[in-house]
């Protein structure tokens, strides 16, 4: 009897240590390697013409081609080298549509093809569950089981891609379509959120920090 109760307790001790090792192993894997701040991170956000566009993003981008009431959206975001190369992670660039929560589709950066794409992923939704003023970082719900993109956001691989430059296109909607889930034109800088935020190689959430809106 004493030696099954000794086995127990050597058990449930063993049980008990693979528990709290888990918990910090956790703990250390979301513990972000720096914060916003070491990046002395700057933004800014205009609207352009197609001239201004173009222009700004030169010949190491094409820029999105605006006609009628459409409107183009130049971004700039500038940050110092961080201590820590991204390894795997990557910070993902967001320009939101408040009003709807939607991201615009289409982008032209200006910076190298290997460094910054454009699209979207999945793993995201992580990002609006914890920060509720990121509701649009993730893809839009329609019903109980429906999910459909609503818009691109700029994938950053190189941490030292600063500075980045890029103009979004918003279309023309005179009437919205609610099944439509991107961010349309006519928008006013203060309907604008700019954010960044840093993703780990395992999909961790590190960080977001809003920059305009």
């Amino acid at each position: 009897m004493r030696w099954r109760t000794g086995r127990s307790v050597a058990t449930a001790l063993a049980a008990i240590v693979a528990m709290v090792s888990v918990i910090a192993w956790q703990r250390w894997q979301n513990q972000p390697p720096y914060g916003p701040e070491a990046l002395a991170l700057r933004s800014s956000l205009s609207f352009v013409t197609n001239e201004e566009a173009q222009a700004a993003l030169g010949e190491n981008g094409s820029a999105p081609f605006a006609s009628g009431r459409d409107q183009l959206v130049l971004g700039r975001l500038f940050w110092r080298t961080p201590p820590r190369p991204l390894d795997g992670g990557y910070f993902a660039v967001f320009l939101i549509d408040k009003r709807t929560d939607s991201k615009p589709a289409v982008f032209g950066v200006a910076a190298p093809q290997a460094a910054v794409g454009i699209g979207s992923a999945g793993i995201e939704h992580r990002i609006a569950e914890r920060y509720s003023w990121l509701r649009g970082a993730g893809d839009a719900t329609f019903g109980d089981d429906e999910w459909r993109s609503n818009g691109s956001r700029l994938h950053v691989a190189d941490e030292k891609a600063s500075p980045v430059t890029f103009v979004a296109l918003f279309p023309y909607a005179e009437k919205p379509d609610p099944e439509t889930s991107t961010a349309t034109a006519p928008v006013q800088m203060s309907d604008l959120l700019l954010a960044l935020v840093y993703m780990g190689s395992d999909g961790q959430v590190y960080w977001a920090q809003r920059l305009q809106g």
